[in-house]
């Protein structure tokens, strides 16, 4: 079966290297988009069954993109492509329905896999960067953290908090209200006694919980 793909990428280069990499194989690319918007509107036309999307681009960014792009896409899964293993960029993909992140530096043979299992709705191997983050936010306990009485959401959240999540992300991502969380995120603030949450968040990496 053949693929249809759109890329998105404000680098030309990186439109020739997936070209390149993508010849005599069964994908075929039907579009080629340098800004979110131009995206939009390219996939709303064209209705591909693969994305592969840019996280950081002038103006709106590859994850601003993705919410609006798959609304307006729901059959087509999208893959987010960086120059960066950054954690944020991964989970912020993750909340907002990205079905992996690969590297730039990545070869043919990966890129090649990534997108057979996209496609296929089959998830990402349990080696790569999405699949290590998406287990980290779905991870409620944590032995070490019982010394100071953080309730399991209380850890998971605090995970989240680490990860540079806004309330509304973390809100989406555990599927509670904004509410619930501005609580749970009071009482991590309290419990640990962080002044604010940037200190919680860079207390959480340095406990090992990132």
């Amino acid at each position: 079966m053949s693929i249809s793909v759109i890329i998105v990428d404000d680098h030309e280069l990186i439109h020739n290297g997936i070209q390149s990499m993508l010849t005599e194989t069964n994908a075929e690319i039907i579009g080629h988009a340098h800004d979110g918007d131009t995206a939009i509107e390219l996939c709303t036309k064209l209705q591909p069954n693969l994305v592969l999307l840019d996280v950081l681009m002038p103006g709106k960014s590859g994850i601003d993109t993705l919410e609006e792009l798959l609304k307006a896409c729901p059959n087509t899964r999208v893959i987010m492509v960086s120059t960066y293993a950054n954690p944020t960029y991964v989970a912020r993909s993750i909340i907002r329905g990205a079905s992996d992140y690969i590297l730039k530096g990545a070869g043919r043979a990966e890129l090649l896999s990534v997108m057979s299992r996209a496609v296929q709705g089959q998830a990402p191997p349990e080696s790569s960067i999405y699949n290590r983050i998406q287990h980290l936010m779905s991870r409620r306990k944590d032995k070490h953290m019982t010394t100071y009485k953080l309730t399991n959401r209380e850890v998971q959240v605090l995970r989240h908090l680490g990860l540079g999540l806004s309330n509304a992300e973390i809100s989406r991502s555990l599927q509670i209200s904004v509410e619930t969380v501005k609580e749970h995120v009071q009482n991590i603030l309290r419990k640990t006694n962080a002044s604010d949450r940037t200190q919680v968040a860079v207390w959480a990496v340095r406990e090992n919980l990132i």
